[in-house]
């Protein structure tokens, strides 16, 4: 949700006034003004649309470096006085202006793109595929076979887990412990 600030009170007016009695006093040629800056995001892209009033795409560059989105430009004055026309109010800024952003991590400012239109620079920052977590297989070893000592059976034997190939070393085992104890009889 926007909140704005009610400025139709009358000490905002009186505000207005003096400010603008400074700017006139002091001058707004050559000076700076910051531009409005509205910033909106979606799952593929961060976009920045920028008032740039009465300004052409040649007066304004956009840089993307070191993850700071730099926007600077100027507008120029084409007032002209003379015998027949003098201004009673200036109300336009004029002047240059520099805007920073620090970009988020996970943008691609490689492919950073900008639209001018209708005094409205719009830029579009898209979302870098951010690498994802990659699940790891542990290889495990066989597990070694421990006799028990004097009994001649394995430790698998005697929990009743078996495999195929183990089955058959154990009954291998026991025809031949079925021998030794024939011989000895």
């Amino acid at each position: 949700m926007l909140y704005r600030m009610t400025t139709s009170a009358p000490i905002f007016g009186l505000r207005r006034e003096i400010d603008r009695l400074f700017e006139d006093t002091f001058g707004r040629e050559g000076g700076t003004f910051t531009p409005a800056v509205d910033i909106k995001e979606s799952e593929q892209e961060i976009m920045l649309e920028v008032e740039l009033p009465g300004l052409k795409p040649e007066n304004v560059e956009v840089m993307a470096e070191n993850g700071v989105l730099t926007i600077r430009g100027e507008k120029r004055t084409e007032r002209k006085e003379g015998e027949d026309n003098r201004y009673q109010v200036v109300e336009r800024t004029y002047g240059t202006f520099v805007r920073t952003f620090q970009l988020p991590q996970g943008v691609d400012e490689d492919q950073i793109k900008g639209e001018f239109e209708n005094g409205v620079l719009s830029i579009a920052i898209p979302k870098a595929a951010l690498p994802q977590p990659k699940r790891i297989q542990i290889g495990g070893g066989r597990q070694k076979e421990q006799a028990t000592v004097g009994s001649g059976v394995t430790n698998q034997q005697s929990t009743g887990k078996t495999s195929g190939r183990n089955s058959t070393t154990t009954s291998q085992r026991e025809r031949e412990n079925e021998k030794m104890a024939a011989q000895s009889r």
